[in-house]
């Protein structure tokens, strides 16, 4: 993709995660998925990890079941050992990525695969479309090595899903085709840095910074779009047509940047399983209770 003279656009909305914990107790800060936030079309839930305190991550998230969306893990630092009802196991190591398709019905689990140090990361839920909640379930396991980067003066765009400047990332999904970056801004100098990120028509998504701090569109009059540590920035409504996202930082900072088309369902979720209507969640509690979830 290459930089254009489309629509800028700007933060729309600025966000602050909420601490909570999950899986049998492990620590972690929820964006998306809260009372201010709950969802973001076609986003359902956004957690960041981030502790080099065992106790705060060792419980790990034991067996539990999924129906109807997708789970991203992406790791920052540490591994995370995952497997499932379907036979895949594996460990997911610091710049590594996975993107499990639960579909229709799932067993996982992610338990660190350490016993010290820094676990840092984040989990996504991207939401399928109704003709896909019943899809066969299926994972993609990227390793950091086949992850590509963009790298440029002052800038390095690691391209996890989507496409960057013509350089695509590895994650293939077909069902909501999403965009994933994760982008670091003067690294390696106090001179400021910028970078442009083509946005296809009629994509939503949002900015989340993980360090430092960066401004959305600085020219856009009359707007504070600075985001700083942990702020999530909601983009301004899609115009028609494409549009471009410019970031840029004044000293090091690192953030995901993640879009996608809204799927403009209805939403029915409780606790793992994400469908269209009450009786589809019904239904996935009782395949779950009699043992059938996963056939």
């Amino acid at each position: 993709m290459q930089q254009t003279d489309n629509v800028q656009r700007s933060i729309a909305k600025r966000v602050k995660g909420v601490a909570t914990s999950d899986g049998a107790g492990v620590s972690l800060t929820r964006i998306i998925g809260q009372p201010i936030l709950p969802r973001l079309d076609p986003f359902l839930m956004l957690d960041f990890f981030g502790s080099d305190k065992p106790a705060e991550y060792l419980s790990g998230f034991p067996a539990h079941p999924h129906r109807g969306f997708q789970t991203v893990t992406y790791m920052l630092a540490g591994k995370m050992r995952h497997k499932d009802s379907v036979g895949n196991e594996g460990v997911i190591e610091a710049g590594g990525i996975q993107w499990m398709n639960a579909g229709k019905g799932i067993i996982h689990e992610e338990m660190p695969e350490q016993e010290e140090g820094l676990l840092k990361g984040f989990q996504l839920w991207v939401n399928l479309p109704s003709h896909e909640k019943m899809s066969l379930p299926n994972y993609q396991d990227i390793p950091p090595s086949d992850v590509p980067e963009v790298e440029k003066p002052g800038v390095k765009v690691k391209v996890l899903a989507g496409e960057f400047e013509g350089v695509k990332g590895p994650v293939k999904t077909t069902a909501v085709a999403p965009s994933f970056y994760d982008v670091a801004l003067a690294p390696e100098t106090s001179k400021s840095a910028t970078v442009s990120i083509d946005i296809e028509s009629n994509h939503e998504g949002f900015i989340y910074v993980y360090e430092g701090t960066l401004t959305v569109n600085c020219e856009a009059p009359h707007t504070n779009n600075e985001l700083g540590k942990g702020e999530l920035g909601v983009l301004s409504p899609a115009p028609l047509g494409d549009s471009t996202l410019t970031l840029e930082a004044k000293r090091g900072c690192k953030c995901i940047v993640v879009l996608g088309e809204p799927i403009k369902e209805p939403v029915v979720q409780y606790g793992p399983f994400v469908m269209n209507t009450q009786q589809e969640i019904m239904d996935a509690f009782e395949a779950y209770k009699n043992g059938s979830l996963t056939k």
